[in-house]
C-alpha cells in the first residue's frame, strides 16, 4: 500500500567477448539460444507488436549513496546516526527529504519513494549483481553468472527495424573497479549497450560513428562490411546454433546506425534551446540525463546512465567510507549536480507527456551505514581531507536503503516501506532485488515469471527466481 508518511570501514573494495573467442566458448550450449528460440521467447514475452511502447531510465549511483542523507531522513536520531543535514518538506503533505534536494522537494507529487529494499550484498559487486542481475549469492564475483535486466529485455524486445539500438548506456553500468557488475553471461552479447561514453557537457562532445557525413564514408564502409563477411564465412560454416544470424541482425542495425541522419540528430544535444539544456545542469550529469530523455524520444527503451566521476569527489563514486571522502563534504559537494540533473528529467518526462510510458528509476547497490564511521583519510582532494586527516564517513549497507521511481504511469507522490528509527532495517514493507526486477519487468510488458532463459548447459534459468512486481509501483488502470 502506498503511504505518505507521518508529520515530521576503510575500503577494502578495489564486455562483450570477441566474436569468435564468443564462439568457441559458448557455441555448444548456445543452440537453445538461435534465433527460431529468441522469436519464441519474444512471443512468451508479449512481443514488441503486442506490448505497449515503454521505455526505462535506471540513474545508477556507483557506489552506493546514504539513505539518510537523500530519500530517509532521520532527525530524531542521535547525532552518530543522523548527521549534520536537516530534513525539509516537501510538496506532498508530511513528506520529508534531506535540505541538500530542495528540487526534489518542489516536485515530490511526481514520484514515490521506495524506502525499504534490502538484500544481502556487502561488497560492491556483489550488491550490483543482486539488483541487475537478481544473483542472490552475497559473495563478490569478478563477472556475473546471470544476465542483467537490460540485457534480457533488449534480447526479448529487439525488433531489427529499429534504426536506434533499444539498449543504450549513457555512461553505461558497466564495471566497479576490477569487478564487472553487468553483462550478457549467456545471453547473445549482441544484446549489450550501445555504450556512449565521455562528457556530454563537453563543447566538443560528439558520439563517434554516427550518421556518417557523405557518402563516401558509406561506400567505404560497405567495403569493409564485405572484407569482414568473407573472413567470416569459417564461422558460419560451424555456427549449427542460428547465432551468428541472430548477431547478423545487428550488425544490419549498427550499419543502419552509422548512416542515419536521424540516428545522428538524437544524439546531437546542440538541437535542445539553451533554456533546457541549462534546466538540466551544464555539467555531465545533467547532460547525461538530457540525452537519455532525447533517447526515450527517439524510440528507445532501455536506457541506463551512471552518476559517478569527478561530480562525486576525490575517488569518483558514491562510496563514502572515510578514507575515501569527508561523507558530509562530498554530499554537500555532489547533491546539488545530482538534484538539479535528476529533478529536471523527472519534470521533463512530465512536462513532455512521456510520463506514462517511461519509468524514472534511480538507486544504487545499497545504502550507507546510519552508524557514522570516523577514520583516517588516504589522501586528499574534492570533498577529502589531506592524508591522515580524520574524517566522518559511511560503510556499506544492504540492510536498507531507499531507491525514487517516477513517470511509467504508477501513482505518485509517497512513500512505499519504511525502516527503523536509526535507518538500519526494513520495518515495513521489505522488497528485495527479485521484487525490483519484476517491477522493471512488467512495465516493459515482459512477464517474467513465465520466461526461462537456458544457460551454456541449456538448463532454463528463469528471469525472476524469486520476486513479484511491487503492487504500488504497477501501471495504473
Amino acid at each position: 500500500m502506498l503511504n505518505h508518511p507521518p508529520a515530521p570501514q576503510p575500503r577494502v573494495c578495489s564486455g562483450p567477448l570477441p566474436r569468435r573467442e564468443f564462439l568457441r566458448a559458448g557455441l555448444a550450449g548456445f543452440a537453445s539460444l538461435s534465433l527460431p528460440g529468441l522469436l519464441q521467447l519474444r512471443a512468451q514475452a508479449g512481443g514488441t507488436s503486442r506490448t505497449p511502447k515503454t521505455a526505462i531510465i535506471l540513474v545508477w549511483l556507483r557506489g552506493g549513496a546514504s539513505h539518510l542523507e537523500t530519500y530517509d531522513p532521520k532527525p530524531d536520531a542521535p547525532s552518530e546516526i543522523r548527521g549534520i543535514f536537516n530534513p525539509i518538506s516537501t510538496v506532498v503533505p508530511g513528506l520529508q527529504l534531506c535540505e541538500l534536494l530542495p528540487r526534489h522537494a518542489r516536485i515530490a507529487n511526481k514520484f514515490t519513494l521506495l524506502r525499504s529494499m534490502t538484500h544481502t550484498g556487502a561488497g560492491h559487486p556483489a550488491g550490483s549483481l543482486q539488483m541487475l542481475t537478481g544473483d542472490p549469492d552475497a559473495q563478490d564475483k569478478e563477472k556475473p553468472v546471470f544476465p542483467d535486466w537490460m540485457t534480457v529485455a533488449n534480447y526479448l524486445r529487439a525488433d531489427r527495424s529499429r534504426t536506434l539500438p533499444n539498449y543504450i548506456g549513457v555512461n553505461p553500468v558497466v564495471r566497479y573497479d576490477n569487478f564487472t557488475i553487468a553483462g550478457s553471461a549467456y545471453v547473445n552479447p549482441a544484446y549489450g549497450p550501445f555504450a556512449i561514453t565521455g562528457d556530454p557537457n563537453d563543447p566538443h562532445f560528439e558520439v563517434p560513428n554516427i550518421g556518417l557525413h557523405d557518402a563516401a564514408q558509406a561506400g567505404r564502409l560497405q567495403d569493409r562490411i564485405q572484407l569482414r563477411e568473407r573472413l567470416d564465412r569459417l564461422d558460419r560454416a560451424i555456427d549449427q546454433s542460428g547465432t551468428m544470424k541472430a548477431i547478423d541482425e545487428f550488425e544490419a542495425q549498427a550499419l543502419a546506425l552509422l548512416t542515419s541522419p536521424a540516428a545522428r540528430q538524437a544524439f546531437d544535444l546542440n538541437q535542445e534551446p539553451d533554456r533546457i539544456r541549462d534546466r538540466y545542469g551544464r555539467h555531465q550529469w545533467g547532460q547525461q540525463c538530457l540525452m537519455a530523455r532525447r533517447l526515450v524520444e527517439a524510440g528507445v527503451e532501455i536506457i541506463t546512465t551512471t552518476f559517478d566521476g569527478p561530480l562525486c569527489g576525490r575517488v569518483g563514486n558514491w562510496d563514502d567510507h572515510a578514507v575515501n571522502h569527508h561523507v558530509f563534504d562530498a554530499l554537500q559537494f555532489r547533491l546539488p549536480y545530482f538534484d538539479q540533473a535528476v529533478s529536471a528529467l523527472i519534470e521533463d518526462i512530465y512536462a513532455r507527456g512521456l510520463d506514462q510510458r517511461v519509468l524514472v528509476v534511480v538507486t544504487g547497490e545499497f545504502g550507507r551505514t546510519p552508524r557514522i564511521e570516523r577514520v583516517a583519510s588516504s589522501g586528499g582532494g574534492v570533498a577529502s581531507g589531506v592524508t591522515g586527516t580524520v574524517q566522518p564517513g559511511r560503510d556499506h549497507w544492504p540492510r536498507a536503503f531507499s531507491q525514487l521511481w517516477a513517470g511509467g504511469g504508477i501513482t505518485t507522490g509517497g512513500v512505499i516501506g519504511a525502516t527503523d528509527k536509526h535507518g538500519e532495517d526494513v520495518v515495513q514493507r521489505a522488497t528485495r532485488p527479485g521484487d525490483f526486477l519484476a517491477t522493471i519487468y512488467q512495465h516493459l510488458g515482459i512477464a517474467a515469471s513465465e520466461i526461462s532463459i537456458p544457460d551454456f548447459s541449456g538448463r532454463p534459468i528463469p528471469l525472476v527466481a524469486n520476486g513479484q512486481p511491487i503492487p504500488e509501483l504497477a501501471r495504473r488502470a
